[in-house]
């Protein structure tokens, strides 16, 4: 099979920092679905795996954690899905990718592709909508089904992948009032046009701008853009007893101690710890996924595809990684189909 691999990690600009290859067909495994991937989707993960550094692979490492496909066949414990259906995922960060002709994923961690959505626009939702579901319902402790309406949320960089879908979910499921960071004319108006009731500029005062919207506090936070820089101001406006999720990692140590007189809550969100630990829920990813689907189709949620580069291969995806570091994309940046 086609597939797009590194044996070295390189700069994006080096010719063999992504390779087109050729791999053997892999056989699925007990709770595997092999899927025949149609179209896929990269995302800051894949730059930073793929990140210049001295090791080296003996036999090529397959990147892509976000991917919509056919399943072609099925481990023999497998009881969710059947082969020919449609389905989309972003899998698991120790296993082969998705930039691959085929690929094996457990079905714990797999949905139904939204019926109304074409591949490239479902492959473009995964990994971001999981990663927003975690970060709003299970770690800040939301209702999805809108107990708490009315409630405020601040997400910072809502122009991203995440915060794309993170705005639709805390809106039309969580039913908050959404305020959220964008830097651009044009980003905000993707932030606007997602739901998000307020707009501030995350290169300005926080602080200041929220106070200026009538709040001293916010209900929750949702930090997807440089923990670092905005943490004291996040700790300044999470109302007492609230909680800060972020999924940026800090390059520092983090004054946490800023949130004790507040007895305010600091989690992580990594969409792939269920995977990694292999944790007896991971078919809450499943679930998920399949509710992100059902809101889709409902025309509750919408895909965050932002643009189709070409089709998969190592030439596509060195630009598609060199956009992502640039650190200028609205949405999502897809591949779809084999050259």
């Amino acid at each position: 099979m086609k597939a797009v691999g590194l044996y070295r990690y390189l700069p994006i600009d080096h010719a063999e920092s992504l390779l087109d290859i050729e791999l053997p067909l892999p056989e699925p495994g007990p709770n595997d679905l092999r899927v025949a991937v149609r179209a896929i989707a990269v995302n800051p993960v894949d730059t930073k795996v793929r990140a210049p550094k001295a090791q080296q692979e003996s036999t090529p490492r397959v990147l892509g954690w976000d991917a919509a496909g056919v399943v072609d066949a099925v481990g023999r414990d497998v009881t969710l899905f059947k082969p020919g259906d449609r389905v989309y995922y972003a899998g698991d960060i120790t296993r082969p990718g998705c930039n691959a002709e085929f690929q094996l994923v457990d079905e714990r961690l797999v949905g139904p592709m939204p019926a109304s959505l074409d591949f490239a626009a479902a492959a473009a939702l995964p990994l971001t909508a999981i990663t927003a579901w975690e970060a709003c319902f299970t770690r800040l402790g939301i209702s999805p089904d809108g107990q708490d309406a009315g409630k405020t949320i601040l997400i910072v960089g809502g122009a991203g992948g995440v915060g794309s879908i993170g705005i639709q979910l805390a809106r039309m499921l969580g039913r908050l009032t959404v305020i959220t960071t964008a830097s651009r004319t044009e980003s905000a108006s993707w932030c606007r046009e997602l739901g998000a009731d307020h707009v501030i500029d995350h290169r300005g005062d926080l602080v200041a701008q929220v106070r200026a919207l009538g709040l001293d506090t916010v209900d929750y936070i949702a930090c997807f853009n440089d923990t670092d820089q905005h943490f004291p101001a996040l700790a300044e406006l999470i109302r007492p007893q609230g909680t800060i999720v972020t999924i940026v990692e800090n390059a520092r140590p983090l004054p946490v101690e800023l949130l004790k007189s507040k007895s305010a809550a600091f989690a992580w969100e990594f969409m792939f710890t269920r995977a990694m630990f292999r944790t007896d829920d991971r078919i809450e990813q499943h679930r998920l996924l399949a509710r992100i689907a059902d809101g889709i189709d409902a025309g509750r949620l919408r895909s965050t595809l932002g643009e189709v580069l070409g089709p998969i291969d190592a030439t596509t995806l060195r630009h598609a990684h060199a956009r992502l570091e640039a650190g200028h994309t609205i949405g999502k940046l897809v591949l779809e189909g084999w050259s």
